[in-house]
Order: structure tokens, then C-alpha cells, then sequence
């Protein structure tokens, strides 16, 4: 089995010490910033530093709590129990992940309230069972707070229940080091790649749903360091992800066109 390499992560602020002692104090902890500012990739590095397993559960508005807790099944004459990976990080102690928790159903955000207070319990209402958090378990959230139209908000009682951090787009400094740092690109190019972004996150005008996140920046990046022309590349990577409006198309590469 090959080892497993440590995340690339460029450390923004003091994100790093907040988490540990987030985890120390075993408190539940929500992560909000953008698309692609870097949360996932944080935790990962931090799940690798900390050498705990890191279970992701990506939420939609079907997600529901019989998908986290677990189910019954069928196999042949017998019916089983399943666990589902929020069980499963509560009994091994991993750190589990509800990514995008705002796009939850509503009975899955009543399913985790007994694990982000003083109980750390979780309840399987169909198995009558309680299942008390293992003391490395840690709960971490993430979502998205205003910065995409028609995006749903986490309710008061809800966010209250977890210490919080910011994750905006890193300063242009810190995401020229992390385009370096993940592809070895020029750094020429690295800081007009940065210039354009940054160009653009500050033109709400132009009515994207999403900006040009690092994530974005970072394919961008990738597809020139292998040979693509720089023009191609934005409008692969950037462009055309990021809308489908003919005239927005035009206006974001001629703009991209000027800098590169």
C-alpha cells in the first residue's frame, strides 16, 4: 500500500491553531467562505496532521438524516443495520465533514444538534440506541453565507451551535504562492492569472451565480503549465465554467485577453 502524500495547503492566517484547539476542546466547528477558497483542502491537510480519518458528506436537498445515521436493509431472509458515515465517525472518532450543510434537509440538521453540544450523543431513533462520540470525533461543517444567489442560510440555532471561520479568497500573495506551490507555473503568469481573478471578483455587475475561485485559478494553471495557450486555457478552465451568457463569455475573455 503506497503512502499516503500530504495535502498541499498554504497557511492563510491562524486557521491552523484554531482547529487544534477546536478539536481539542472537541467543539463543532463551521467553515464559511466561497467555491473553492480552500476549505476542503484545509481539512484534508489537517486531517493528515493530526493522522485522524476524514469522512466528506457532500449535502443537497436530499440529503437526509436516514443517509448520515444509517438504515435497515434487506439481504436474503435477514434485515441488517447499516451505518451511515456520521455513525461511523462518531463511533471510530473521525472527522466528519457536512460539506455544504445549508443545502441539507432540515430533519438532517435536527440529527446532529445532540452532537454539537455538551452530550456529544448520537441518537438512532430506529434502532432506540444512543451513541456516545468517541473523544477524538470532531464535527465539521461548511456553507456558503451570501455569496451565491438564491443559496439557502443556516438558521440562527443552527449556527450558533458551532465556532466559526472565515475562509474569503486568499490575498494576492498568499495565491501566488498556492498557484506556485500546486503547479509549478511562472510566476508571471501565476500573478496575471491572480490580477484577472481579482479583476473580476470585484465586478459584481457582470451577475455570476459564482467568481473565479483559487480552485479555478489553480486548473487554469495546470492546463498551461501542460502546453495549452494561455487565452484557451482561461476560457476551458475559467470562462465557460463560470457561465453560459454569450455576451458574459465575450466580456470575460476579452478582459482576460488584456492581461494575458
Amino acid at each position: 500500500m503506497s503512502e499516503i502524500k500530504e495535502p498541499y495547503y498554504e497557511t492563510v492566517g491562524k486557521e491552523i491553531e484554531i482547529f487544534q484547539v477546536a478539536a481539542d476542546l472537541r467543539l463543532p466547528l463551521l467553515l464559511k467562505g466561497p467555491t473553492g477558497s480552500g476549505k476542503s483542502r484545509f481539512l484534508e491537510y489537517m486531517a493528515f496532521r493530526m493522522k485522524r480519518r476524514l469522512i466528506t458528506i457532500l449535502c443537497n436537498d436530499e440529503t437526509s438524516s436516514v443517509d448520515l445515521v444509517g438504515r435497515y436493509l434487506v439481504k436474503g431472509s435477514d434485515t441488517i443495520w447499516q451505518d451511515g458515515p456520521l455513525t461511523h465517525g462518531v463511533r471510530e472518532g473521525a472527522i466528519v465533514y457536512l460539506d455544504e450543510v445549508a443545502e441539507a434537509r432540515p430533519d438532517t440538521l435536527v440529527a446532529i444538534h445532540s452532537l454539537t453540544d455538551h452530550r456529544r450523543i448520537l441518537y438512532i431513533d430506529r434502532k432506540n440506541e444512543e451513541v456516545s462520540a468517541h473523544p477524538d470525533f470532531l464535527l465539521v461543517a461548511s456553507f456558503n453565507p451570501g455569496y451565491q444567489r438564491g443559496f439557502k442560510e443556516l438558521k440562527p440555532s443552527t449556527r450558533q451551535r458551532f465556532l466559526s471561520m472565515d475562509f474569503p479568497y486568499p490575498s494576492p500573495k498568499v495565491e501566488n504562492k498556492i498557484l506556485m506551490g500546486e503547479t509549478n507555473i511562472d510566476e508571471k503568469i501565476s500573478k496575471r492569472l491572480i490580477e484577472y481573478a481579482n479583476m473580476v471578483r470585484n465586478k459584481p455587475e457582470l451577475g455570476l451565480a459564482e467568481t473565479i475561485s483559487t480552485r479555478l485559478l489553480v486548473s487554469c494553471a495546470f492546463l498551461i503549465r501542460s502546453g495549452l495557450p494561455p487565452r484557451l486555457a482561461a476560457r476551458t478552465s475559467i470562462i465557460l465554467p463560470l457561465t453560459d451568457d454569450p455576451d458574459t463569455i465575450a466580456s470575460l475573455q476579452d478582459s482576460f485577453n488584456l492581461i494575458l
